[in-house]
């Protein structure tokens, strides 16, 4: 079967599209190095670095599986309440109308943080949608129980002909631990040298879990992490620090990687900041696996 992948990133929906045995043949996004990255490690696909509102849908490929990843952005809390929500981020989700609207894929899948659903022309974004012709199933979704080391939890729509959503059934796996993402024994800053309430979290997190643990580097967590639970949810700004003993380094993007569940061969670029916001911003592979194959189930 063959998809599509709209604001296709790095390329976690993709790479999970792949895994479930389908055939991505045209991937697009706005960023020249998404596009490049995603191009690097999917190069039977074509590709389009362009504005999707722009998009000439008559130009994109047949396709049975339509995936698509609107931006999070003007959605997410992660955001804050000091930046605006626009609406220009918010309205990419409209290019999933217009192109479901031209080719009218068998499924469509759109991922996206949990407070899509609670933007208010969602309603009216699904209504057109079912104007179409699908039906919409929505499903939050914690990648930590489809076996990811890590608590991220999104919204999947998928999106049938018909008049009924299907009822997307997982198996909910047991979880898995940052333990089996983070390599110990790399060198760190001596915890001495750190801010004061880098300090007094790294000394909250030792009262609790002894010499061994992970901190958020930002947000509202005062002390540590259980490194026998998932990592916390991956943002594009690396926010998660390993310490042992009377050290403290940041998770490396390999480590990143690996909690965001993308294959260990898959290339990244070499600038951390690009490669962050990319995998940040990405659909963890299994789970795309996952929801695409209960979907066609």
């Amino acid at each position: 079967m063959k998809a599509i992948d709209l604001f296709a990133g790095a390329g976690g929906f993709s790479t999970g599209a792949t895994m479930a045995g389908l055939d991505v043949v045209w991937a697009a996004n706005h960023w020249r190095d998404a596009v490049d990255t995603h191009a690097v490690n999917h190069p039977d696909t074509d590709h389009a670095c362009q504005d999707l509102h722009q998009a000439d849908w008559s130009k994109v490929p047949a396709h049975d599986i339509l995936l698509a990843s609107p931006a999070c952005q003007g959605h997410s809390r992660a955001r804050g309440t000091e930046k605006p929500h626009h609406d220009s981020q918010r309205s990419t989700a409209w290019a999933v109308v217009s192109c479901a609207e031209m080719h009218r894929p068998q499924l469509v899948v759109v991922e996206n943080v949990p407070e899509f659903l609670k933007w208010s022309l969602y309603p009216v974004w699904r209504s057109a949608m079912q104007t179409l012709g699908y039906a919409v199933s929505e499903n939050v979704i914690n990648a930590a129980d489809v076996g990811v080391p890590q608590r991220r939890k999104r919204a999947f729509l998928v999106l049938t002909r018909g008049k009924h959503p299907i009822d997307l059934k997982l198996d909910k796996k047991a979880h898995v631990g940052a333990d089996s993402i983070v390599t110990f024994g790399l060198p760190g800053r001596n915890v001495e040298s750190l801010k004061p309430r880098t300090q007094e979290r790294v000394a909250n997190g030792r009262a609790r879990y002894g010499d061994r643990f992970l901190i958020a580097m930002y947000g509202n967590e005062t002390g540590g992490r259980d490194l026998r639970k998932p990592l916390g949810t991956v943002t594009t700004c690396n926010k998660h620090a390993l310490v042992e003993g009377n050290t403290m380094r940041m998770l490396n993007l390999e480590e990143i990687r690996k909690a965001m569940g993308f294959p260990a061969d898959y290339r990244l670029p070499p600038e951390k900041t690009k490669a962050m916001k990319m995998l940040g911003n990405a659909v963890c592979p299994p789970v795309a696996k996952a929801v695409i194959e209960a979907a066609l189930a």
